[in-house]
């Protein structure tokens, strides 16, 4: 089970790559994704560690596809952690903030109305991240497997 769900890990990365419309796009996708699976496997514990490789991955492939390169390793950390509460535990319409306050880095995260798709619990999402003032904001879908982890499906 541990491998499907690490061999998924891998997969986004890909999959996210295809669909960025250019080559610079498609690397930084490719490197946020993959980063942001490293950075999920480091912060969960036993078990939460490939779920959360998996939302890692996730969250680096929506910052990577833009603006990744501006984003260290904490300024991910933070947006990842606030993707994952905002798409568990969020309200429809409320903003899951995160700051770093060492980069001055900022975003939120709004999630929509949760939805069934395929007999999976979904959610549309906006992720707005804050670089020198400027907002740079990224709008998918994603639902949830039967093992806790958020899988985009767009």
């Amino acid at each position: 089970m541990r491998l499907k769900a690490l061999g998924a890990a891998v997969m986004i990365p890909v999959l996210l790559a295809a669909c960025g419309p250019g080559r610079k796009q498609e690397t930084g996708t490719l490197v946020g994704a993959v980063t942001g699976a490293l950075i999920g496997s480091q912060i969960g514990k036993g078990d939460g560690q490939v779920p959360a490789a998996i939302v890692g991955a996730f969250i680096g492939g929506v910052v990577g596809s833009s603006i990744g390169q501006q984003l260290d390793e904490a300024d991910r950390r933070a947006a990842m952690q606030a993707q994952y509460q905002a798409l568990e535990f969020g309200s429809p319409g409320a903003a899951t903030p995160w700051r770093n306050p060492r980069s001055g880095h900022y975003g939120s995260i709004v999630p929509g109305q949760p939805y069934q798709y395929s007999g999976r619990h979904c959610r549309d999402y906006t992720h707005t991240i804050y670089i020198g003032g400027q907002p740079h904001t990224a709008r998918g879908k994603a639902c949830r497997n039967p093992d806790g982890t958020w899988q985009p499906i767009s």
